[in-house]
């Protein structure tokens, strides 16, 4: 049986009903936050880890442990790491064993042809969850929600945690827990914000972007040789470039031949950064709505 993902966020309890659930997906930050939702809404259980490999070389490891009883506690819940198609078999032997036991399995990303995937998908008795990727959306979600009640929490910020830490829930978790421990108070603090997060892990891109955008050729080739790339951060530097363009086209529409551009972009919502400032207006007097419609641009918002 399939259930949504942003359902279960919801409601955790809406599993209880089946004997195993598989979480699936690159979304590993949101499988991580499953798990910590199963443990408190189980701890009256017994809470066992293993890893597929361990249960692979034991093929009778889940079943004692379902057939033995805990001197402790009646319940006992389950989870197991890494899985994949190998450990199908060993979950169809022990399904009918299973009483008050639960089992909760993990596992990267299952194409459609995935055995493990269809079985947990045609199942009345086992669920199944897609763990995809977060959108710029959800993490703005993510972060209004856990951070409600701070004052000070503007687009402006929410954009700073973002460049942080990419679209990468374990990331956006970890500084959403930084600011929390940071401002008792609930009032965050522009100026510390910078100190606070680890914006230095994206300076380097940033700094590429901006010159690439200035039309600084010499300097945007040392860079693009001197920068690293992250794969799992491919969505965050299309959608940075992105931002910054439509910065700059908004800009263009504005202006006219006796406008102030360092007021214009003062007027701008969310509020320019201060640091930025006199990159975009540098930016400026490069870019128009021309540039903006470039068949590559077309590109990196299909991405």
């Amino acid at each position: 049986m399939i259930f949504k993902s942003y359902l279960l966020e919801q409601n955790i309890k809406s599993l209880d009903g089946h004997k195993i659930f598989l979480f699936y997906g690159e979304n590993e930050g949101l499988k991580k936050e499953f798990k910590e939702k199963i443990k408190k809404t189980h701890k009256d259980s017994e809470i066992l880890n293993f890893f597929q490999e361990e249960i692979i070389k034991d093929k009778n490891l889940l079943s004692n442990e379902i057939e033995s009883e805990s001197l402790f506690v009646k319940k006992k819940t389950i989870f197991v790491e890494q899985t994949n198609d190998k450990i199908l078999n060993i979950f169809e032997e022990i399904i009918e064993k299973i009483k008050d036991e639960r089992i909760f399995i993990f596992a990267n990303i299952l194409d459609k042809k995935s055995k493990l995937r269809n079985y947990f998908e045609k199942s009345k008795i086992c669920g199944i969850s897609a763990c995809y990727q977060d959108n710029e959306i959800t993490i703005r979600k993510i972060i209004t929600s856990k951070l409600i009640g701070f004052h000070g929490l503007t687009p402006q910020v929410i954009n700073l945690i973002i460049q942080s830490a990419g679209l990468d829930r374990n990331k956006i978790n970890n500084e959403i827990e930084k600011i929390i421990s940071c401002f008792h108070d609930k009032k965050i603090d522009l100026n510390k914000i910078d100190q606070l997060l680890n914006i230095k892990s994206n300076d380097d891109f940033n700094e590429l972007k901006d010159e690439a955008l200035s039309g600084n050729l010499a300097k945007t080739n040392r860079l693009l040789a001197d920068t690293v790339f992250e794969a799992e951060n491919n969505f965050y530097y299309l959608n940075s470039i992105n931002q910054r363009i439509n910065r700059l086209c908004k800009i263009d529409e504005m202006k006219t031949d006796l406008t102030n551009i360092d007021s214009l972009i003062t007027t701008l919502k969310p509020p320019v950064f201060w640091k930025d400032k006199p990159t975009l207006i540098e930016q400026s007097k490069r870019w128009n709505k021309k540039n903006c419609r470039l068949p590559w641009r077309k590109l990196i918002m299909q991405n």
